[in-house]
């Protein structure tokens, strides 16, 4: 049985798309998993690191390193694993995967005669454009892994169409796409009620996600609606995201109508969001990464058997217009997407549920599972 050494950097108990990458190969190779914590699995080798903890010395000596252009040094400082380069050097791995483009350093200083699976779950040298601090310490950081790195893998992923354009645009290499669908999951959409509209929202918490847009949102919708929000927060939250939560719930008071939940794992999503009705998101092109957005959250709904409620990003709005899925708001704003959805009778949604269920058997993870098997066919894997 061939060796695979999968790479991330994340949670996998809320990494869904890492999560799939270990259901698609566990069942014909052995799996080495690096990664900060994970359900134990049987038959998976799981090695769980701590993320790095940036003291304000460490910080000040990488910003130096990043500023003089001495990547290199700022990489060691920024991920700290080179014990990994003895703990797992002596194996010989047939295939890395490396998931996202801060694995791809210690992909190939791991390398040996693997062959490396680059996945880019985002496009890296843009990922956070919208801050100007992130622009001039980390941008150049990115720009010059890709460029380095990217090159040299053997094959590379991504997303969505936008994504894969401009990393082939930029660094002359056409990623092959996999979408961020999940399973398909054999359920019935729930029922509609004459009188009581259930939108759910599922995501990470953080300033430029600009969740306050869908609580705002709500002002400008009568009674019948009400919005529930499970929101997740990394173990490592940064003090900033830890007061724009308190500052969301300020925003919230005690409006009854507006509720947020506790995180849950990502395999139970889609049983939990069955309930509702509609699946909104609400997220601003502040970034090209935001811009291009093809989420977790919208296959989700769809597995669920919801309607969808969205800004006009581009394709998401792709998706749901081409299989009539629900709503696209005209911009991003609260009462932009707050209008679509007070159009809304009972027959409507239950017509978009339907389509959401015909939807369902076409985006999921076992069609993406095809395409990920045939391209390992193509690696002589």
């Amino acid at each position: 049985m061939k060796n695979v050494l999968i790479l991330v950097f994340s949670n996998l108990k809320h990494d869904a798309r890492v999560m799939r990458q270990i259901q698609w190969l566990k069942k014909d190779y052995h799996l080495t998993v690096v990664c900060f914590d994970a359900d134990e699995a049987e038959g998976i080798t799981f090695i769980k690191i701590q993320q790095t903890k940036l003291t304000l010395l460490r910080k000040a000596f990488m910003s130096i390193c990043l500023l003089l252009r001495q990547f290199n040094w700022a990489y060691k400082l920024f991920h700290d694993y080179s014990f990994l380069i003895h703990e797992l050097g002596s194996t010989s791995y047939d295939l890395i995967i490396s998931n996202d483009i801060d694995t791809l350093p210690l992909a190939f200083q791991l390398k040996a005669n693997s062959k490396i699976i680059f996945d880019a779950h985002e496009y890296a040298p843009r990922h956070f454009e919208n801050n100007r601090i992130w622009k001039i310490f980390f941008q150049p950081f990115y720009i010059n892994f890709c460029r380095k790195y990217i090159p040299q893998v053997d094959a590379m992923l991504t997303v969505g169409k936008g994504l894969a354009n401009e990393y082939e645009k930029n660094f002359g290499r056409k990623p092959v796409i996999i979408t961020n669908a999940t399973r398909y999951f054999e359920i019935e959409p729930s029922v509609v009620h004459y009188n009581k509209i259930r939108l759910i929202h599922h995501g990470i918490a953080n300033t430029s996600r600009r969740l306050e847009l869908m609580i705002d949102m709500m002002d400008h919708l009568d009674e019948r609606f009400t919005l529930d929000m499970i929101l997740m927060t990394s173990d490592y939250a940064s003090p900033q995201t830890k007061t724009y939560i308190e500052a969301i719930k300020n925003r919230i008071g005690k409006n009854p109508r507006i509720n947020i939940l506790p995180p849950v794992k990502s395999s139970e999503v889609v049983p939990t969001i069955n309930a509702y009705d509609i699946g909104v998101f609400l997220l601003p092109p502040v970034n090209f990464n935001y811009a291009n957005t093809l989420p977790n959250k919208l296959f989700d709904f769809i597995q669920a058997r919801l309607a969808v409620a969205i800004g006009p990003t581009p394709e998401m709005a792709d998706i749901v217009n081409r299989f009539d899925l629900g709503v696209v708001s005209e911009d991003f704003t609260p009462k932009s997407l707050a209008e679509k959805l007070s159009t809304l009778d009972p027959d409507r949604l239950g017509y978009f549920k339907s389509k959401s269920k015909q939807a369902a058997l076409e985006l999921n993870a076992e069609k993406n599972e095809k395409i990920f098997r045939a391209l390992l066919k193509q690696l002589n894997l």
